[in-house]
């Protein structure tokens, strides 16, 4: 059956039954919508819950630490987490089990801290795991750890602001008064948004003893004391200097730590004992699982998480034959058991989130807690002014006894009795209020000689305190006092391991490159060549830029190493396959621009080390020469760059390998040569060495040029040779000369 159209008409009257059933539909536009309605949430969650403050609490960290110092769990026994739990939900109103996540991460079973603030009992789960799930709250125990002592210390006497909790119904400190920068000692994590914060931790001894030094001096070098940060999981930070320099400095940056772990021969095993903080032990098994499964890691034949109330183990068996040192070097590579920890040191100052280094860090925590003593100072001071000022009254009252007995007898209603005393002896309220109240057995001589004794001893501890609070040495001396009481009670050694990047050995993987002879061509403006022999054999003449020419030409392996040394003081690690065989008919490679050197840095000498035995010298224009063995080149790292290649002192002439003993000629601007046996030279470890005198040289005259002896046209070597050094050498003669001598001289 047909439907029967609408009326036009009747198209847009409501219809009265439902006219309250109908949404109105308002136009709003997006920047309103974003400021009225997403910014308050925003600033809620930057404020409220993600960044911690100086106090290097969350509010939820603090809502709880402070519900539990109010139970009295700082010196009494454990209570149920449950309980606590219950209590904290007077102060924090987000559920039961955001309270117990956060009692769990600050609690000493769950090892997210290195200071943790919850004395626990039972399972909480282990940070290191990420299927290790804790027992309910109704099965767990908890209490305040000692520590926590330094948290509170003095709260009640107006070292922080209170504020209203959620239903106004009682109150709650802004901060906690931590006698020491716990913002630096306790790891922190979190994402607000559009920010996010990640702080790492630090060991206690370290940053109390870091934060005294400052306090003596604001200059003072953080690295000599806070050594690098501390995980509570332990493993091995890999050290490097300008990393941890850019961090300090920024509060921003990233370092690597890996897990630390021991060979059992007699097992053939390997057990992970230490693992990053940043990673769980699951996460380790499945990446190896994968790798195995993938036929990448072929050394391993089982693997099992074997972790038990001793502690974490990850053991791994072995195949035999297998290099545990060359494995777990892949695997450091490959898996979680070597990981980066980025640093953003994001936190609420004043209620402004500022990303801040640590010296920032010290000298806003300085501030804040001189302020704190200075607060707790005063309210001393202010109690004990009060004191006084009723001791003083009692003192007048000490003049007549019986006239003030005399007042309060012949005073017929209550409510005169302060009046009265306060017209008869000319006090005020408050001292009147207190005579008032003294016993009965009190009103003699003798009790209020001795209340009225302590008035001298107040004036004195008054005027201390004011002293105190004008002084801000003394302000510091009692903040560092403090300090040193919480590295004596509650120092402890540090649990990372501190590993120097050049300790680091990375092997690579092995990369599916063919190795074949090579010839390596280097001109004088940095142009490389990399030609095969049977491309040098079928190419022409080399090919060069304008005003280039030739300067090295070596055989290599296509497998090899080269170090690449610099005008200023660096050396670059390179390997031939790196380059593209090529012929000679084309320039070549601009090194300067492949290695990526710094602006007007060209290069100086090109080597291939081989196995790094040998030596290498250095020429300088003092005429002093620097003998330094290979293998101070030889790092156990990837890196590409080495600073502080060779010495500054002096410029460079040139740069010779010296694979065997052999007999040097050096030539000086004056035209004398001195020729001598490198045996004479004494190696050195040390690749920034000044060098030796080899030749003496007159004012105004340099060395000039340095040549192995066989490679020089000298047709009379015993006129030049010399048997020690230095030496002033002879004139070059005529029939000594080559071309290059020629224009030299």
């Amino acid at each position: 059956m047909a439907r029967k159209k609408e009326p036009e008409e009747n198209k847009h009257k409501m219809n009265p039954d439902v006219v309250g059933l109908r949404a109105e539909v308002l136009e709003q536009p997006i920047t309103e919508t974003l400021e009225v309605n997403f910014m308050p949430y925003a600033m809620s969650v930057i404020m409220s819950r993600a960044i911690p403050e100086i106090d290097g609490f969350k509010p939820s960290h603090r809502k709880l630490l402070y519900t539990m110092y109010k139970m009295g769990l700082l010196t009494g026994g454990r209570t149920k987490s449950a309980n606590i739990v219950g209590q904290t939900m007077r102060l924090n109103p987000h559920g039961e089990g955001a309270i117990y996540e956060t009692m769990k991460r600050l609690s000493k079973s769950y090892e997210a801290l290195l200071v943790p603030f919850v004395d626990s009992k039972g399972n909480f789960g282990k940070v290191y795991s990420r299927d290790m799930a804790c027992a309910a709250s109704r099965y767990t125990e908890a209490k305040l750890a000692p520590i926590c002592t330094e948290l509170f210390r003095d709260i009640e006497r107006d070292t922080v602001d209170f504020v209203d909790n959620y239903d106004n119904t009682m109150q709650e400190p802004t901060l906690l008064p931590t006698t020491f920068p716990n913002i630096l000692v306790s790891a922190n994590l979190g994402i607000a948004v559009g920010m996010a914060s990640n702080i790492c931790g630090f060991n206690l001894t370290e940053v109390c003893q870091t934060t005294i030094d400052y306090i003596g001096d604001p200059n003072h070098n953080l690295l000599s004391t806070l050594k690098a940060p501390d995980f509570s999981t332990g493993g091995e930070l890999i050290y490097n200097a300008e990393e941890l320099d850019a961090i300090y400095r920024t509060g921003r940056g990233s370092f690597k730590v890996r897990a630390r772990w021991r060979y059992v021969k007699q097992d053939n095993i390997i057990e992970i004992y230490e693992i990053p903080y940043t990673t769980t032990a699951e996460a380790i098994i499945d990446k190896v699982a994968e790798l195995v499964k993938a036929g990448k890691i072929k050394e391993i034949s089982d693997m099992r998480d074997e972790t038990d109330l001793s502690g974490l183990k990850l053991t791994i068996d072995l195949k035999r034959g297998a290099d545990p040192d060359k494995l777990m070097a892949r695997l450091f590579k490959l898996t979680p058991l070597q990981d980066t920890f980025s640093c953003n040191f994001n936190i609420l100052i004043g209620g402004s989130p500022r990303v801040m280094g640590v010296r920032e860090i010290l000298d806003e925590w300085l501030s804040w807690r001189t302020e704190c003593v200075k607060r707790r100072v005063y309210s001393e001071m202010t109690k004990k002014k009060e004191k006084l000022h009723l001791l003083y009254g009692l003192g007048k009252i000490l003049l007549d006894i019986d006239k003030a007995i005399a007042i309060i007898r012949n005073t017929e209603e209550e409510a005169e009795v302060v009046p009265n005393l306060m017209i008869g002896f000319g006090i005020d309220e408050a001292q009147a209020e207190f005579v008032a109240e003294i016993k009965l057995r009190n009103i003699n001589r003798e009790y209020i000689l001795k209340r009225t004794n302590e008035t001298s001893e107040l004036e004195e501890e008054i005027r201390d305190l004011e002293d105190t609070l004008a002084n801000v040495r003394r302000i510091r001396a009692i903040i560092v006092d403090e300090l040193k009481n919480v590295m004596k009670k509650y120092g402890a050694e540090r649990k990372t391991v501190i590993v120097y990047d050049d300790e680091v050995e990375e092997i690579a993987e092995e990369e599916q490159v063919e190795d074949y002879p090579v010839h390596i061509f280097l001109s004088r403006e940095g142009y490389f060549k990399k030609i095969t022999p049977l491309s040098l054999r079928m190419g022409g003449e080399q090919k060069y830029k304008e005003n280039d020419g030739p300067f090295l030409a070596f055989e290599s392996q296509n497998k090899n190493e080269l170090l690449v040394f610099s005008d200023k003081q660096q050396v670059y690690k390179v390997r031939v396959h790196d380059f593209e065989d090529t012929k000679a008919s084309v320039l070549g490679t601009y090194l300067p621009a492949f290695l990526e050197m710094d602006e007007g840095e060209n290069v100086k000498y090109l080597l291939d080390p081989g196995d790094y035995t040998g030596h290498v010298l250095f020429f300088y224009e003092n005429g002093k020469v620097a003998r330094v063995e290979l293998s101070a080149y030889a790092t156990k790292t990837n890196r590409k760059k080495l600073t502080g290649a060779y010495s500054d002192a002096s410029p460079l002439v040139c740069i010779l390998p010296l694979p065997a003993e052999t007999e040097i000629a050096l030539y000086s601007s004056e035209g004398r040569v001195v020729v001598f046996d490198t045996s004479l030279l004494a190696p050195k470890t040390t690749r920034t060495t000044i060098g030796v005198a080899a030749m003496t040289l007159k004012k105004k005259f340099k060395l000039v040029r340095a040549l192995p002896l066989s490679e020089t046209a000298i047709q009379n070597p015993a006129r030049y040779r010399v048997k020690s050094i230095p030496a002033a050498g002879a004139l070059l003669k005529e029939e000594d000369q080559d071309e290059q001598q020629m224009e030299l001289f």
